[in-house]
């Protein structure tokens, strides 16, 4: 715990010269919805913005498959310019 605290204490005074942590890549999407987007390598990021709401942004925005979406419980999609996209997730 100590050396968290050493490591958050220089980061914060030298922010240039102490490396981040790797960040793993841990998606909340179920493997269904993940697949039907294009796989775990088209998702760039991904942001839950309402409850009812997901966006996501994509390296290729082409490669979606809207039925398969629906198929998995997504019963709404809206895509944006960019490879940004939003799943309408609730009710």
């Amino acid at each position: 715990m100590f050396a968290k605290f050493q490591q958050a204490f220089w980061k914060a005074l030298t922010p240039d010269l102490v490396a981040d942590e790797p960040k793993t890549s841990t998606s909340t999407l179920e493997a269904a919805v993940l697949a039907a987007l294009g796989g775990a390598s088209n998702l760039k990021s991904e942001q839950r913005v309402a409850l009812t709401r997901i966006r996501v942004e994509l390296h290729d925005a082409t490669r979606i498959d809207p039925q398969a979406l629906r198929l998995a419980g997504v019963p709404g999609v809206m895509a944006l310019e960019g490879g940004v996209v939003h799943l309408v997730v609730g009710l």
